[in-house]
Parts: C-alpha cells; sequence; structure tokens
C-alpha cells in the first residue's frame, strides 16, 4: 500500500467493519482521560492491523510507503469523530524530529510504543516569557560527565499529565544569543526532578500543564540532533505542526460543520450563511493543506510557506464554531445535551486558535517579510 490511493481504499474498508471498536465509548466532548483512553485504544487497533505502522520506516518498525498515508489516516479517523484530531496530533508533531535527529537505536526502540499506543509524548517548548518568540527561552542544560542537568519552566504543555516522554528545548552555550545555543533533548517524564502541573481551561478540561525542571539529568545520549543546533529541531516540529495535523483538523472541523448543519433550524438564514462562510473557510484550508502534505512529504519543511496554513486554520477554526454556535444559538450556551457539550468546549478550544503555534500576528509578520519581501518600515 504504498499509495495514499489504495491506502484509503484498505482503510476505509477496514472502517466498516471495526467502526463500533472506533467509536469514542463516552458521550460529550469527553474529559481529557478518556479521550486519550480511547486514543490509545484505537491506535493499538490500528497498529496491530498494520495501518498505523505505514508511512513510517522500517528501521523505526514502520511498513514504509508515503508519508501521505498518515494524512489519509488522521483524515479518515477525524472526519468521522472517532478520535479527537487535537489529541491525535501529537505523534505526527514530534515523532518525525525523533526519526530524523535521534540516534538509530533509540529511534527504534521509543517509536513503536509511541505509535501502537503505549505512550504519550509532550513538547516542551513554550515558556512564561518565550512563547511565539521561543529564541527568548531561559530553561537551560549544563553537561556534567555524560549527563545534562536541566532547569527550568516549561507552560501550556499539552498532555504532559499522561506522557512518558518530552522533547525539552533548553540553552546549552549561554554566550550564544537568540536561536543559536539551543539544544533538544529527550526526556523520561518520570526522570527525578521533573515537576507537572495541569492547567484547567475556560472549556473545563485540562489538556495543558506547566512543567518545572529541577536539576534533572539526562544521558548525553538523549539529545536530538547536535549540540547547539537544536533550532534545526525546533524548526522540524514547527513544520510538522503546521502539516498533517492541519489536513486531519480540516476534517474534524467538516464533521462538526456538517453536524451543525443537520441541527441547525431552517428559519435561520443568518446562521445556514455564517456556516457556508465557515465551509468555504474550511475548503480553502484543505487546497492549501493538501499541497502542503504532499510538499513535507517530499521533504520539503519550508516554515515560511507554513506560515500560511497556519492562518488559514485560525481561521477556519474560529469561523467553524462560531458559526455553529450561531446555527445553535441557546442550545450551546444553556444546554446540558451531549451536543451541547461538544460544541460548547469546541467553541471554548478553538477562541485559542490564533495563539497556539505562533500566534497569527507572527505569522502575518512571516509571511510579509519572508515570502512577500515587504519592508519592515513605512
Amino acid at each position: 500500500m504504498h499509495q495514499p490511493e489504495e491506502f484509503r481504499r484498505g482503510l476505509v474498508a477496514f472502517i466498516g467493519t471495526h467502526r463500533e471498536e472506533l467509536t469514542p465509548p463516552y458521550s460529550g466532548h469527553g474529559t481529557t482521560d478518556e479521550i486519550l483512553a480511547h486514543q490509545r485504544n484505537v491506535q493499538r487497533l490500528l497498529f496491530d492491523h498494520g495501518w498505523m505502522r505505514w508511512g513510517w520506516p522500517a528501521a523505526v518498525g514502520g511498513l514504509g510507503g508515503t508519508p501521505l498515508c498518515r494524512a489519509v489516516l488522521g483524515e479518515e479517523l477525524t472526519s468521522r469523530g472517532f478520535v479527537h484530531s487535537a489529541a491525535w496530533s501529537m505523534p505526527e508533531v514530534l515523532a518525525p524530529a525523533v526519526v530524523q535527529f535521534a540516534a538509530p537505536a533509540l529511534a527504534a526502540e521509543v517509536m513503536p510504543p509511541l505509535l501502537r499506543g503505549d505512550e504519550q509524548w509532550c513538547q516542551g517548548f513554550s515558556e512564561p516569557d518565550a512563547g511565539s518568540d521561543l529564541g527568548s527561552l531561559r530553561t537551560v542544560a549544563r553537561p556534567d560527565g555524560d549527563h545534562w542537568i536541566v532547569n527550568g519552566q516549561k507552560v501550556w504543555t499539552s498532555w504532559a499529565h499522561h506522557s512518558t516522554r518530552c522533547i525539552v528545548l533548553a540553552r546549552t552555550e549561554k554566550h550564544e544569543p537568540g536561536a543559536r545555543g539551543i539544544s533538544a533533548f529527550f526526556v523520561d517524564m518520570d526522570s527525578p526532578g521533573v515537576d507537572v502541573r495541569p492547567l484547567r481551561t475556560m472549556a473545563g478540561v485540562d489538556e495543558f500543564c506547566e512543567m518545572f525542571f529541577d536539576d534533572v539529568r539526562v544521558p548525553s545520549a538523549r539529545m536530538l540532533g547536535e549540540r547547539g543546533r537544536g533550532w534545526a529541531v525546533t524548526q522540524h516540529i514547527l513544520a510538522c505542526e503546521r502539516g498533517a495535523i492541519f489536513w486531519q483538523r480540516a476534517g474534524w472541523l467538516l464533521h462538526h460543520l456538517g453536524e451543525a448543519a443537520r441541527h441547525c433550524p431552517p428559519d435561520r438564514p443568518v446562521a445556514q450563511y455564517r456556516l457556508g462562510n465557515a465551509y468555504a473557510d474550511v475548503i480553502a484550508l484543505r487546497a492549501r493543506s493538501r499541497a502542503t502534505q504532499r510538499r513535507v512529504a517530499a521533504g520539503d519543511l519550508a516554515m515560511a510557506d507554513s506560515s500560511i496554513d497556519k492562518v488559514l486554520i485560525a481561521t477556519a477554526d474560529q469561523s467553524t464554531f462560531d458559526a455553529a454556535r450561531t446555527a445553535l444559538a441557546g442550545v450551546v450556551e444553556l444546554d446540558d445535551s451531549d451536543l451541547a457539550d461538544r460544541f460548547r468546549k469546541e467553541w471554548l478550544y478553538s477562541r485559542a486558535a490564533t495563539i497556539y503555534g505562533g500566534t497569527s500576528e507572527i505569522q502575518r509578520d512571516i509571511i510579509g517579510f519572508r515570502i512577500l519581501d515587504l519592508p519592515r518600515e513605512a
């Protein structure tokens, strides 16, 4: 199944015979524990039948084939509402960097448990004073024999309290400014000195966490890439963050747009108009994202171009759930049904779409200065 079309046909047939096992067992939006438990079950099912292994190199437990197969897998699952797109995204964000930058033996050891759902990973990038400007991060690592000692704080780390490993950025060259002098480490979350504290969002979920590193010892063999060259790892991860996961997020948005349209009363023309506009935003995202999937699969991780995808996903995400809130006016705000629970929490979550992964203001600066070559001063 080296071609996406062949992969999709086989996958759709598999879904047809395993729909009950793939359907979430919880009602409404689901708690963080429920979402991740179901995701693990889905990953095990897909891994044991081979579907989760396509698009990954054989050297790390995969079955080969194009990475586009992974985009197809995420799309087919999220567009049917089988898995939550936010939780499903982390393997696509972090695993490619581990395959690319970790020592081969380490990548071969840790990738199968991740793909099978036996492990969850998280991304230790953002800090209280270093969000979109990662070059100003303050977490530091100093050498100590064949280990590094990490000290610092991270925040807004998704799923950290459920994670086994974390890719952590830390400054190893204290005299190097900005993005230079940063290294990336693959840290076991049960290491002494790692303190994880969940943060409850306004949606009532504890997806995010803050993390503290107090003299955490990390083996030198767990450095990803070269010392002081962690920015290459960072750029790789951020490019992947705007790759396949936007494609599967678009499937998630289409799923919810369809559900909102089915429940929209026929006497709400304004709501129908807004649903139509949101659909156009999602289709524009898919048109752009389709090209991005093929570019990334071919090994082109052009970071500046991916800022366009980030602006489009933020726009589509917010317009989708704004339109759904109009279509379900009164239900989203006041009802206690499973439908209201899902859309209420998705609408609240969508408020962060213009912030996480790099704010829309920063992305527009990148587009203007690095793609359109606009002047920095009038």
